[in-house]
């Protein structure tokens, strides 16, 4: 058996030797929501692990409660290894993300593997360009990374047009990962045409974090299509699954590369139609005013129609995404916010938003 240790997640310099003596086999660990007042909130956890255990790690639960999910160290160290071996080899890297879930623990992980001390953020106030900027001004690293969000990258990429600073801090980067929810595949696009080297990373908790790499799995990790659903197995794969998991994400292969075609359970039928709630709010970026969007589930004579929370103009009509995407894609209730609910990850919280929707 092995000890566990529990760490605040706004005790990022903890959280970082945790890491290390995790990877050295010293103890397992768990990073929890952030202390208050002092004090860790109440995790029911034990006080001693498996000794294949290396880090418990919780889902961010954007659509539903959290799940406490066991990684070894192997897992943790193929997965690190992997990905910095992808991108180029070490580097420094800056922590933009909070290290409560797994995007912010391979932050750490990769950096100590690197032997390369992390610019930390303050990842417990709201995310800015400035800060982010001021951040990577600090990184002196021969090779650098990070990793984000969507909403954190469409944030600076608002600004990136006007302010060269900005512009050049990025081009800084060797590789900024974009990962934890489907990416604005347009915006993505117009920074690689202006040199910014973005990846878009695929994963999750339970496959140690993003192991596919612009559609291509990492080096030991395989991609297999069942039933429609993406299954990933590997030395990634959580403590538990057998080696392999099957997501409940939708994906096919196309010319060798994965492509995400959106969740499972965001599938609505709609007036006997199907409609994919990310396919809506895919398209409902596309639209002048759309700054941010969530697309939920709302009940109608229908059986289920689409809703949408959304941040940005009070004009915005949403009725061309019945030509993009089928007439059961008309939006049946539009919420405008000043921003989107979030979980504390950075991902939109899709509970709150329909229960917004509901009321």
């Amino acid at each position: 058996m092995k000890k566990l240790r529990v760490c605040g997640a706004n005790d990022t310099f903890g959280a970082l030797n945790l890491i290390l003596d995790v990877l050295e086999g010293n103890c397992a660990g768990f990073i929890s929501a952030p202390e208050v007042n002092g004090v860790l909130p109440e995790v029911f956890l034990p006080e001693e692990v498996a000794d294949d255990v290396g880090l418990i790690v919780e889902s961010s639960g954007s659509s539903g409660s959290p799940k406490q999910i066991e990684l070894s160290v192997a897992a943790l160290r193929h997965s690190a290894t992997a990905s910095l071996a992808r991108l180029g080899g070490p580097g420094q890297w800056l922590l933009a993300l909070t290290p409560q879930f797994i995007a912010g623990v391979n932050v750490l992980t990769r950096s100590v593997l690197s032997d390369s001390q992390p610019v930390i953020m303050n990842t417990q106030v709201p995310f800015t360009t400035e800060a982010f900027v001021r951040g990577a001004s600090l990184m002196e690293g021969e090779r650098r990374y990070t990793s984000l969000v969507p909403a954190q990258l469409q944030r600076i990429a608002a600004e990136v047009d006007s302010d060269a600073f900005l512009f050049s801090t990025l081009r800084k980067f060797d590789a900024i990962l974009v990962g934890g929810q489907a990416a604005d595949f347009a915006l993505v696009e117009s920074l690689r045409a202006k040199g910014i080297n973005i990846i878009l990373s695929y994963g999750m908790a339970e496959t140690s974090g993003g192991c596919v790499y612009d559609g291509v799995a990492l080096d030991g990790v395989a991609i297999k299509i069942v039933d429609g659903l993406i299954e990933i197995s590997g030395p990634v794969v959580a403590n538990g699954l057998g080696g392999s998991y099957l997501s409940n994400d939708l994906g096919e292969m196309v010319d060798g590369k994965l492509k995400v075609l959106g969740r499972a359970d965001r599938v609505i039928v709609s007036g006997g139609l199907k409609v994919s709630l990310e396919r809506v709010e895919e398209a409902a970026l596309t639209i002048a005013g759309v700054e941010e969007v969530a697309a939920c589930a709302v009940e109608s004579e229908w059986g289920q129609s689409v809703g949408i929370v959304y941040s940005g103009s009070p004009e915005v009509s949403f009725e061309q995404l019945t030509e993009a995407i089928s007439p059961a894609a008309k939006a049946r209730k539009v919420l405008r916010v000043e921003a989107l609910p979030r979980l504390s990850s950075g991902k939109p919280d899709l509970v709150a938003c329909s229960k917004l929707l509901a009321d």
